[in-house]
């Protein structure tokens, strides 16, 4: 399997710490509401995100991990605003999203693009490579046919592919290949910021590697952001240098990569680590089982929301809902015990 390169040096949380974030996100809340009965009554609420902060710098990439149902996915539609958040504040470049009109969003998307975790899915079947790369454009109303054409050439070929296939349909090209054409199509308007939403998780582990890669030479040559979301930790590793790990709605410890994948402090993240592959024999964590599952988010524990599963938990975490804390060097942790 190919190896990807590491982060770019000059992001992935070594910008200078005063430096003027690309996106700020503060106290974000997204609240479905559950209904019932034969009027669709509203009796309670499912927390998806409930007072999530993180900020992006230009050129970094911050990984956003956690377990199935942690609220990861819903966090980036709310930041594309695809999922309108409860509450909250969300600041792209010094623009506060949440206030503006239809047409200013939509002009502003131009410098805010996604990647979805499913490559089949998020491409039409009808449409050819080149209506699909060139539909950004066309929305958008950048250049006239024939430029337009030069151009997805020009992103097809960037991303790896030949440009002589943009004649063709989605299900002619393998999986690896038809997350090209969504990197080439979210390529197309030269976006600032791009969510990456699991892009590699329904990927063969050596085209993960391959994407990976491509992720990180474009990061390189085009000063990208990425807020990439992700539940297999060896992935995160490979490119993020600042990781957010969410635990039912909520982030629980936040910091460097390398400093979070060596020494972690909150017991979830320890968790986490535990279960994944090992490439040594022999080598690795203790492997940690957490007991029970995951409670639902509609009606979370009361005191910290990790205490029903935790190892360590102590009788104060029943009663006290830990706030990130700082522990210094850029880390943070939601536990009592962190320290």
């Amino acid at each position: 399997m190919a190896t990807a390169p590491g982060p770019p040096d000059r992001s992935n949380g070594r910008l200078d710490a005063e430096g003027e974030p690309l996106l700020l996100v503060e106290a974000l809340r997204k609240h479905f509401p559950l209904r019932r009965g034969p009027f669709s009554r509203v009796y309670g609420h499912l927390r998806a995100v409930d007072g999530v902060s993180f900020l992006i710098r230009k050129g970094e990439t911050l990984g956003l991990v956690g377990e199935s149902g942690s609220g990861k996915t819903t966090v980036g539609r709310c930041v594309l605003r695809l999922t309108e958040p409860t509450s909250g504040r969300i600041v792209f470049d010094g623009l506060d999203l949440l206030s503006l009109d239809e047409r200013s969003l939509r002009r502003l998307r131009r410098r805010m693009q996604v990647v979805f975790q499913d490559p089949e899915a998020s491409l039409n079947p009808r449409m050819m490579v080149r209506t699909i790369v060139g539909e950004p454009l066309a929305i958008h109303g950048l250049g006239d046919g024939p430029r337009r054409e030069a151009r997805v050439a020009e992103l097809l070929n960037t991303v790896g592919l030949d440009p002589q296939c943009m004649d063709r349909y989605p299900h002619e090209f393998s999986g690896g290949q038809r997350q090209r054409i969504g990197l080439a199509r979210a390529l197309a308007v030269g976006p600032e910021l791009i969510i990456c939403d699991e892009p590699v998780s329904a990927l063969d582990v050596s085209v993960q590697a391959q994407i990976i890669n491509l992720l990180a030479s474009l990061q390189n040559e085009m000063g990208l952001s990425y807020l990439f979301i992700a539940h297999e930790l060896s992935v995160v590793r490979r490119i993020a240098g600042r990781v957010a790990v969410m635990y039912l709605g909520r982030i629980v410890e936040t910091g460097p990569a390398s400093r979070l994948f060596e020494d972690p402090r909150h017991p979830y993240t320890k968790a986490l680590l535990s279960a994944a592959p090992r490439t040594e024999p022999g080598g690795g964590r203790q492997r940690i089982v957490l007991k029970g599952d995951p409670p639902s988010a509609a009606d979370p524990p009361s005191g910290c929301r990790f205490r029903t599963r935790c190892p360590v938990a102590i009788a104060d975490c029943s009663r006290i809902d830990p706030a990130l804390e700082d522990l210094g060097d850029g880390r943070e942790a939601a536990c009592l015990l962190a320290r």
